[in-house]
């Protein structure tokens, strides 16, 4: 494995690249919106208004814009920035059953601290319990429903309500370097299939651990002639002002009281992040460590580095920490949710180790780690 010299992150990261010089793709997007100057970022939330004005006079339904939203910080940003601009907008929530007590609190509270009207979707409980545990079988991911659940409940949402604009957070440049923050990259569904729903389709599920059709009805994402016919545009709040998340939460603390997670995560140094699901810093993240040998720390690190906010030192000391670790507490709370054993979890998740990284010697699975560059 190769690791970027400026953040954490191995060359294994998903659509990383790292170059010549060992400086990830990621690092390098954000040296471009480094440059970016605050005449720059004005002009730019001066498009975003000049879409949403457009929107508001022309689009059939009550609301300028759909927010997804989980009740995290970032969500409560968002409904933050768009109310401040002016605009109405309809929240609209997939509701994955596993929320932190105090991110459904957060979750419960938007509609009155914003006053703005909130549309959440349950699939069934039983429903989800036999989706996490066909996902983790077929590819390692139990959060699968989650992924696809926050993309296509807000886009049939967008066609309900004839609102064909949505808002959402951090866009792709910041988190992979996928793209420059000069391109202005918007949601499509191709993204969403290749990238959030691996490949798979509602339809992929049918049978497995005794889903019916039926209950994947809401698995849906509108056809592209429903995408063209109500003109769906998701745009991304990060191209359209400089992004911090620590900020951006002192922010949301003081006006609204957001909680951040009270109990420190197993994996991670931040307890600002994904309270949503409380898998998704536990056992959903121990499985990319499984399969590429890094996981949540690397990510908060390597953000937090091109931030300025920990020395790239300080973060290989948090991956050292916290990367590797096998999330007890979330482990059993998972195990018990969708009837399984751990030896099985065990012997299932090692049939996801990538070859590139891991390799076993005896009964011991090895790999080469960041922190090797030093000793």
């Amino acid at each position: 494995m190769i690791f970027c010299s400026k953040c954490v992150y191995p060359n294994i990261a998903v659509n990383l690249d790292i170059d010549d010089d060992n400086v990830c793709s990621s690092c390098r997007a954000y040296e471009e919106a480094a440059n970016i100057t605050e005449k720059q970022w004005k002009k730019r939330e001066d498009k975003l208004i000049e879409i949403l004005e457009k929107a508001q006079k022309t689009n059939e339904g009550d609301y300028d814009c759909i927010i997804p939203v989980g009740g995290g910080k970032d969500s409560y940003w968002q409904t933050h920035k768009i109310k401040s601009l002016g605009f109405n907008p309809l929240l609209v929530t997939y509701h994955g059953n596993n929320y932190l007590p105090e991110g459904q609190k957060n979750l419960d509270r938007m509609k009155d601290v914003f006053n703005c009207d909130h549309y959440i979707f349950y699939p069934g409980t039983e429903t989800l319990q036999k989706l996490n545990k066909a996902a983790f079988k077929m590819m390692g991911d139990m959060n699968w429903h989650n992924h696809a659940g926050i993309r296509i409940i807000p886009s049939q949402a967008a066609v309900k309500f004839k609102v064909p604009i949505f808002i959402w957070g951090e866009v792709a440049w910041d988190i992979s370097g996928m793209f420059s923050p000069n391109d202005f990259v918007e949601f499509n569904k191709r993204m969403v299939l290749e990238h959030e729903m691996r490949g798979f389709t509602r339809l992929d599920f049918i049978d497995k651990e005794g889903i019916k059709e039926d209950e994947m009805k809401w698995c849906k994402m509108p056809t592209d002639e429903e995408f063209a016919e109500n003109n769906l545009r998701g745009l991304y709040l990060g191209n359209y002002q400089k992004w911090d998340p620590y900020k951006q939460t002192e922010i949301i603390k003081k006006l609204y009281d957001w909680e951040e997670a009270r109990l420190p995560f197993e994996r991670t140094y931040r307890t600002i992040s994904n309270l949503d699901d409380m898998h998704e810093n536990g056992i959903h993240d121990y499985m990319k460590w499984i399969k590429f040998g890094y996981g949540r720390c690397s990510d908060h690190a390597s953000k937090d580095i091109r931030l300025g906010y920990i020395s790239r030192e300080q973060g290989i000391e948090y991956v050292k920490k916290y990367d590797h670790i096998k999330p007890r507490r979330d482990l059993n709370r998972w195990l018990k949710y969708v009837d399984m054993q751990e030896d099985e979890f065990d012997e299932i998740a090692d049939t996801f180790r990538d070859k590139r990284v891991w390799k076993k010697e005896g009964n011991k699975w090895t790999k080469f780690n960041i922190w090797d560059n030093n000793e």
